[in-house]
């Protein structure tokens, strides 16, 4: 139960990571733009899995399709994400320059980082709140003693102060690195 929890709580941390990575931080990151969705053969697919995306310079992003038909179904639907990239479509490749950030725009980043943070913070304690009734449904059930269940919601709450601390640790890197100029 409590591994399962330790699983659980890591991959919520992973979550968070993969969402600050997301972030537009006026550096071109192929994170930006691989999960975005296209139709592709009459399925949803994210553009990672369509095409080779890499990192030309600090400032821009390629895209080269396999498929050299879907240049244009990329390019609308990285227009379509209003991620504010302006997508610039040749014959077979889709180049991409990241405008640098604005005084205004990485302030806001900073709040959606902050938001992220505490998003990430209320995944955790959705699940220590559903381990406690697990450890509380053994409890009345007789399948452990009360000493048992003190113990696992003692090692759950170390597990839950740890993740908290690192969500705090990457959120406040975070915030740091967006408003470095």
């Amino acid at each position: 139960m409590i591994e399962q929890a330790q699983t659980q709580l890591n991959k919520a941390l992973h979550h968070l990571e993969s969402e600050f990575g997301k972030l537009q931080m006026g550096r071109a990151n192929p994170a930006l733009v691989e999960d975005i969705m296209i139709e592709q053969y009459g399925s949803m697919q994210p553009i990672k899995n369509s095409a080779s995306i890499w990192v030309m310079d600090p400032q821009t992003l390629s895209i080269s399709p396999w498929d050299k038909e879907l240049v244009g179904v990329i390019t609308k639907a990285i227009i379509a994400a209003n991620i504010g990239l302006n997508p610039q479509s040749g014959a077979e490749s889709i180049l991409i320059k990241v405008p640098q950030m604005t005084e205004e725009r990485r302030k806001d980043m900073a709040k959606i980082v902050k938001k992220y943070g505490e998003d990430a913070k209320v995944s955790i304690r959705n699940i220590r709140w559903d381990v406690h009734k697990q450890i509380a449904k053994q409890k009345t059930e007789k399948e452990i003693s009360e000493d048992e269940a003190k113990d696992l919601e003692t090692q759950l709450q170390k597990f839950v102060d740890a993740a908290n601390k690192k969500i705090d640790e990457a959120t406040k890197q975070k915030e740091a690195d967006v408003m470095k100029v």
